[in-house]
């Protein structure tokens, strides 16, 4: 993605530039000034003028060395997400519902992901105890009288249905897992799995804790994106089931870990 690669939104081309930062810190979550400069093809003066403009209209907040996202994801982008990948994300989900065998306990987290897996296993399992603190994933758990649901109390993020408190993560570490389903918002380049919410990667993190096997799902695109909070290295989940293998560096790194690499292209699925 470079600028001259995106629709203009006019003749101006500073507000052609921070249109594109806008589009790319939305998808990517985090942008450093170095990559503007190679971006836009501008100077480092330039591109931090750009990021200090923006932060003055609230979407974006300048960190060292670059800038993130500043605005929650708006419900619009949300449903988008369902809909991109939705195919992949599919046969995520039905790999991970063949996966997990019925009457265990499992962790689901948050996410459009996570939701198709929710729904996977409402049609392929049995018996399953599961605790999630996604009140879009309990509400497709409900609908099944055989499976024990537990999720924390506390207040409802609009966006996404997660349910957050100060508690959540002790709640989620009274309970012994044999599966942690997680996703997160992007696989960086130094192979760190990054999220956008700090009280979210807390509960994450409590999670896996507690689980036997840990199962990180995610859709190619995560992979090369960055978000401003660190849930830890690759070598924290067990398993990854994607629907594309990443780019070589990166799957250096998951092969020399020697973790598990589910690829469930639409139609072929296989592992390696």
């Amino acid at each position: 993605m470079r600028l001259n690669g995106v629709a203009s939104v006019g003749g101006n081309k500073k507000d052609n530039r921070q249109a594109f930062l806008l589009q790319y810190l939305e998808q990517n979550h985090y942008i450093s000034l170095e990559e503007i400069a190679h971006l836009c093809s501008v100077t480092m003066q330039t591109a931090r003028r750009d990021i200090m403009a923006l932060e003055t209209t609230g979407k974006v907040r300048r960190i060292h060395g670059g800038a993130t996202i500043a605005a929650p994801m708006d419900v619009g982008t949300y449903r988008q997400r369902r809909l991109d990948q939705a195919a992949e994300k599919q046969a995520i989900a039905a790999f991970v519902a063949e996966t997990i065998p019925d009457n265990t306990t499992i962790f689901i987290d948050t996410g459009t992901t996570c939701e198709a897996i929710a729904a996977a296993l409402l049609k392929n399992r049995q018996g399953l105890r599961i605790v999630t603190y996604s009140l879009r994933v309990a509400s497709l758990i409900s609908e099944n009288s055989d499976f024990a649901l537990a999720i924390p109390g506390g207040f409802v993020r609009a966006v996404d249905g997660g349910i957050f408190q100060e508690d959540t993560p002790d709640f989620i570490n009274r309970f012994k897992f044999d599966y942690a389903v997680i996703s997160v918002s992007g696989i960086d380049d130094d192979g760190d799995l990054c999220d956008d919410d700090r009280t979210e990667v807390a509960a994450v993190s409590k999670a896996l804790d507690q689980s036997r096997h840990k199962l990180l799902a995610v859709d190619s695109s995560k992979f090369g994106k960055r978000a401003l909070v660190k849930l830890g290295g690759l070598d924290i989940v067990d398993a990854i089931i994607t629907d594309k293998a990443p780019a070589p560096h990166i799957l250096d790194k998951i092969q020399a870990l020697n973790l598990q690499l589910h690829l469930c292209e639409t139609g072929d699925r296989h592992s390696s």
